[in-house]
């Protein structure tokens, strides 16, 4: 019973993230906000070291840390270092879509880590994020 507990609200926790990306970005997709989320975190995750890469996946909710860690190989060395670089990793991520800003969508899911993570944690993932990303967080 518990086991299902955690999963249902891993769940639960999850599909919060992505009603709350879906009415930040006024789209009625789902999967089109699952994918620019997804594509987002990977583009975070890709653009960090790798301990500081660890330390953001460890705040992420039990889901999408599964969902962030998807692909990664934490021996390779950051590669989304600069401006251009994360938001084509986004662009990619949600098959080139003309209708998708990535930059939109860069803002907007790392607000939900300023609204959703405590303060110092935002703070310490902003610092650790390459300089000339830095103005995409709120």
């Amino acid at each position: 019973m518990c086991a299902r507990h955690d999963f249902n609200n891993a769940l639960e926790v999850t599909q919060n993230w992505i009603s709350d990306l879906m009415w930040r970005l006024r789209w009625h997709d789902r999967e089109r906000v699952y994918q620019a989320l997804i594509a987002t975190l990977h583009a975070l995750r890709d653009c960090l070291d790798r301990d500081h890469a660890v330390y953001m996946g460890a705040r992420l909710p039990a889901l999408l840390r599964g969902f962030y860690y998807e692909g990664w190989n934490p021996g390779r060395r950051a590669n989304a270092r600069n401006r251009n670089s994360f938001l084509e990793r986004i662009h990619v991520g949600v098959q080139r879509d003309p209708a998708v800003d990535p930059e939109v969508v860069a803002r907007l899911v790392l607000a939900q880590f300023v609204d959703r993570l405590p303060r110092a944690e935002v703070k310490r993932a902003k610092a650790a994020t390459p300089r000339v990303l830095q103005n995409l967080w709120p």
